[in-house]
């Protein structure tokens, strides 16, 4: 169980300590689709959806959610954010969802930025339902991470 940070040594779960750490400008970016019909597309589009505009709903939602993403996943800590972003825009296939968290701290934001698009996300399809019953929410990922031990970007193939 070693190689799994939220267990100590006897196996029992625990919030990781990261109190040794550095402080330092961490920042994440996620990912995340909502898969839409042609014809919710032009309703978004036309904004003649029944409950509104989605999209800056979902935004604020998603922003909301990095805020208190500590209070959502159990073992998560408390950040303070500095930056918490939500972009939603218009693909072929329905909405591509990016969200962008930044601090200064001992530990990073990736649950941050994934939990914001996860929202925003939830959001998106609470919104259309009424509109499209088969929505699809896929494919919600880090895309990059900076400020750690190790930074990540997930590698794109042409």
């Amino acid at each position: 169980m070693s190689d799994l940070s939220h267990f100590d040594e006897q196996g029992n779960i625990r919030m990781v300590d990261v109190s040794e750490k550095e402080v330092t400008t961490r920042r994440a970016v996620a990912s995340g689709k909502v898969l839409l019909s042609s014809e919710t597309i032009a309703k978004l589009k036309a904004n003649e959806n029944p409950t509104g505009n989605p999209l800056e709903i979902a935004r604020i939602a998603g922003i909301m959610a990095a805020k208190k993403t500590s209070e959502l996943i159990p073992l998560c800590h408390q950040i303070a954010l500095s930056k918490a972003d939500v972009r939603i825009e218009f693909v072929e296939d329905g909405l591509a969802i990016e969200a962008e968290a930044v601090t200064t701290a001992q530990t990073g934001v990736e649950m941050e930025a994934l939990t914001a698009v996860s929202m925003a996300a939830l959001t998106i399809y609470d919104m259309c339902k009424a509109v499209q019953k088969d929505i699809e929410i896929t494919d919600i990922r880090l895309e990059t991470k900076t400020g750690g031990k190790a930074d990540y970007e997930r590698k794109t193939f042409a």
